[in-house]
């Protein structure tokens, strides 16, 4: 198979939407059609590249610009890079956005639409209580906005739709934009 180009696949959505869960079926699936694949993993990212970083609109906002940076030198050089941050404010996705394109980088925005309902239901970690609990000040969707994108590249009803769906439908975009092979196209 031939070397294809990089791209950025940004996931979205509240803290409990699916990012972490289509990420884990999205990396493998990539790989086995012959794509090297990198995850930038909020939790992961706020530990080593953001660390001592704070949930203020400007700390956010750093922290999404540095993995917008890092996944960008990353696609550039043909890897294909997964995102799974909230990335709440609109504007800072945007700029990311601009700074990824500028290098001729696809990027494609992809809202996981779990409501905060479903999102409090799924909650394995207990976040969303303590944020009601006024123990975790400063958590999207309780007391800090969460701004859904406009008009992103793919919209996905991760409330509701199982993940394998999900990832269905990303897969086809990612072929229809030419951006990963069809099963068809691999060599076993």
């Amino acid at each position: 198979m031939t070397q294809r180009n990089g791209f950025v696949v940004w996931f979205t959505g509240l803290s409990g939407a699916g990012k972490s869960t289509l990420t884990a079926l999205l990396a493998p699936e990539l790989r086995k059609r012959g794509l090297a694949v990198e995850v930038l993993d909020g939790d992961e990212v706020r530990t080593h590249l953001s660390k001592g970083l704070g949930f203020s609109r400007e700390d956010r906002d750093t922290n999404i610009l540095r993995i917008a940076w890092v996944a960008r030198l990353l696609a550039r050089n043909g890897v294909a890079v997964i995102t799974a941050a909230i990335s709440p404010y609109r504007d800072t996705r945007d700029a990311a956005r601009a700074m990824i394109e500028a290098d001729g980088v696809p990027f494609l925005e992809v809202h996981l639409a779990a409501s905060l309902e479903a999102c409090e239901a799924r909650d394995v970690k207990g976040l969303y209580a303590e944020a009601r609990a006024g123990r975790r000040p400063g958590f999207t969707g309780i007391d800090d906005p969460y701004e859904p994108p406009l008009a992103p590249d793919l919209r996905l009803d991760t409330g509701s739709e199982p993940a394998e769906a999900s990832l269905a439908a990303l897969l086809q975009l990612l072929e229809t934009r030419g951006l990963a092979p069809s099963p068809a196209e691999v060599r076993p």
